[in-house]
């Protein structure tokens, strides 16, 4: 079967199931798109990846990145090839030594992997027909915008607009200090902001 390559284009809320959330990956030669929700400590493990972020301690996607490096095992792709009963199955495609490997994965963490080793993320028609979406024209020019920068919802960022740029700063160190990524991501972003209008 012909392998199909997405990439990870947002990062959101799930409409559907309020304490999940949906991550949507988009075909790279394109206009259909396949949504997926994840749970949040998942949606949180691809945000820090995805946003460059280094927590104190190693998140246990860190921990497995960390292993298979120190035992000399690549991730060369990861492949979602499977859809049963509105269940996604993926696999992890590693190389060790010259040898394929794959190992069986939860879709959620095999795309935090993916976004860890910057390796390919592919799925199969079958699995697009199925549970693909295709874009209008108006909502292709709305996703343009870079997907790190909508790992968060729109309008968060209200309530920081009256801290200073010091007070933010040592929020962010706060936040990271508890290990709470998405209200750090948030914090970044509101001093991003006002670096780029200064």
């Amino acid at each position: 079967m012909r392998k199909i390559e997405l990439d990870i284009v947002a990062l959101s809320h799930s409409v559907t199931q309020s304490h999940n959330y949906a991550v949507v990956l988009g075909e790279r030669t394109g206009s259909r798109r396949l949504p997926i929700v994840i749970g949040s400590f998942e949606a949180q493990a691809i945000a820090v990846a995805m946003e460059r972020m280094t927590p104190n301690r190693p998140l246990t996607h860190d921990l497995f990145k960390n292993t298979l490096e120190t035992f000399h095992i690549d991730l060369k792709e990861v492949v979602i090839n499977n859809l049963l009963d509105g269940i996604f199955y993926a696999r992890l495609i590693c190389l060790k030594d010259g040898e394929l490997i794959e190992i069986d994965s939860r879709t959620s963490d095999a795309l935090a992997m993916a976004v860890r080793f910057a390796c390919p993320i592919y799925t199969y028609e079958f699995i697009l027909d199925a549970a693909g979406v295709v874009l209008e024209e108006s909502e292709e020019e709305e996703e343009a915008e870079p997907a790190e920068e909508r790992t968060q919802p729109r309008g968060k960022t209200a309530s920081l607009s009256s801290y200073s740029i010091d007070a933010l700063n040592k929020m962010l160190e706060e936040m990271l200090a508890e290990e709470n990524y998405e209200r750090a991501a948030e914090i970044r972003d509101e001093i991003r902001r006002r670096g780029e209008t200064s």
